[in-house]
């Protein structure tokens, strides 16, 4: 039996892997699901296992789950491609007889209404009917996803977005990384879903204030509407089907679906989220060398 991380090679995948060490897993017993293995090597070196696991090639995924393998099926990231290729995934996962299936999915499951959801909510269904023992991690958004922004918004002094005075409660990915890796190695969690979000909501506003203070600069937050964010995001490169996806991301933050602060990733990983204002600093040290 191993641990299984598919994605293993992406931000949340790798964070997960270096989670299940730092718990005491044993290299061996875990399980990297990559389509590329050379991308893996530095943790091949470390003696985590690798398995070629591609969700574009069903015929890959027949050797990457073994029977009473703990699976964290990690989403992809081909936004509109995500159904068939988890579909495929969750089917060999069956096949196999894994013991537990975890997913990471979004935060309101089959309450939230915005179009990011579709692929998540369809993922659940299709794990529900597979029968196996599943775990939903419904994240919240991940911080990073704003401050991986920062060197433009430092550059134009702003923040753009249609959200309003929308409010959401993101966490670092270290803490969902965190709470995959109790799930995962823990008992006690099967068959349960989990609405996973930061201890704190804030709002564009907020975030701004916080660069502004952190860097010294002048930075604020320029609320558009969502025909004109559309025109912005597609006029430096954002093709128009994902612009029109980020658009509506920021009506669902308007409208309140991504600002619950239920607790409960905080009582799985036992301490609390990271704090926006901690990972703004992480990354303009970071940018500053």
């Amino acid at each position: 039996m191993s641990i299984v991380v598919t994605g293993a090679t992406g931000h949340l995948g790798r964070l997960v892997i270096a989670e299940l060490l730092a718990r005491g897993v044993a290299p061996a017993g875990i399980a990297a699901a990559v389509r590329d293995t050379g991308k893996a090597a530095d943790l091949a070196a470390s003696g985590v296992e690798l398995r070629v696991a591609d969700y574009d090639r069903p015929e890959t995924l027949k050797a990457a789950f073994a029977a009473g393998d703990r699976v964290l099926l990690v989403s992809g990231n081909e936004v509109g491609r995500r159904i068939p290729q988890h579909a495929a995934a969750i089917d060999a996962a069956a096949e196999a007889g894994v013991a537990l299936l975890a997913y990471t999915g979004v935060l309101g499951g089959p309450a939230a209404d915005f179009v990011l959801a579709d692929e998540h909510k369809a993922t659940e269904e299709h794990i529900l009917a597979s029968g196996l023992p599943y775990v939903f991690l419904r994240n919240g958004w991940y911080t990073e996803v704003y401050t991986a922004n920062l060197p433009a918004v430092l550059e134009h002094g702003a923040v753009i977005g249609n959200a309003g005075d929308g409010r959401l409660a993101s966490a670092a990915r270290a803490d969902y990384a965190a709470a995959a890796a109790v799930v995962l190695t823990g008992e006690g969690h099967e068959n349960r879903a989990y609405e996973l979000s930061g201890d704190t909501s804030w709002s564009f506003p907020d975030y701004a204030a916080v660069i502004a203070e952190l860097s010294g600069r002048e930075v604020a937050y320029h609320d558009v509407s969502p025909e004109e964010r559309q025109e912005i995001l597609t006029g430096v490169g954002v093709p128009a089907d994902f612009a029109a996806v980020l658009v509506d991301v920021d009506q669902a933050i308007g409208r309140g679906l991504l600002a619950g602060t239920s607790g409960e990733l905080a009582r799985l990983i036992g301490r609390p989220t990271t704090p926006l204002r901690e990972t703004v600093a992480a990354e303009l040290a970071a940018l500053q060398g």
